[in-house]
C-alpha cells in the first residue's frame, strides 16, 4: 500500500506538532520510572527534585534518600498514609519506579 508524499508529509507534521506540545508540557521523559513517578501519581505527594515533584503530603524523597528496596517494599504495602500500589502497578512498573528514586533522590537537577 502506497501512500502519497502529501499524506506522508501530513502525517509527519502531525507527530511533530503532537511530540512538540506534550514535551513543552511535560518534563523530558527518559527514563521509564519516571514515566512510573509521574502517572501513578507520586508527584502528588512526594518532594523529588528529579522528577519536578513538589507534593507537601507524603515524605521528602530528595531528604530521605531511601533505598531501591525500601522503595520497592513501601509501594507495595504502603503504609504511614501511602496506599498498596501492589495491585495497581506491575512488577517492572514497581521495580522501575523504585529504581528511579532510589538513584535520584538528593540529587539536584
Amino acid at each position: 500500500m502506497r501512500k502519497s508524499i502529501p499524506a506522508l508529509a501530513a502525517a509527519a507534521v502531525a507527530v511533530a506538532i503532537s511530540v512538540t506540545s506534550v514535551a513543552s508540557a511535560a518534563p523530558r521523559v527518559t527514563d521509564p520510572g519516571l514515566t512510573v513517578f509521574t502517572s501513578a501519581g507520586c508527584a502528588a505527594c512526594h518532594i523529588l527534585v528529579a522528577a519536578k515533584a513538589k507534593g507537601m503530603v507524603g515524605p521528602n524523597l530528595d531528604q530521605l534518600k531511601p533505598s531501591t528496596a525500601r522503595v520497592a517494599a513501601q509501594v507495595k504495602k504502603g503504609g504511614g498514609g501511602m496506599p498498596s500500589y501492589k495491585s495497581t502497578l506491575s512488577a517492572a512498573q514497581i521495580k522501575a519506579v523504585a529504581s528511579f528514586v532510589a538513584k535520584n533522590a538528593g540529587r539536584k537537577k
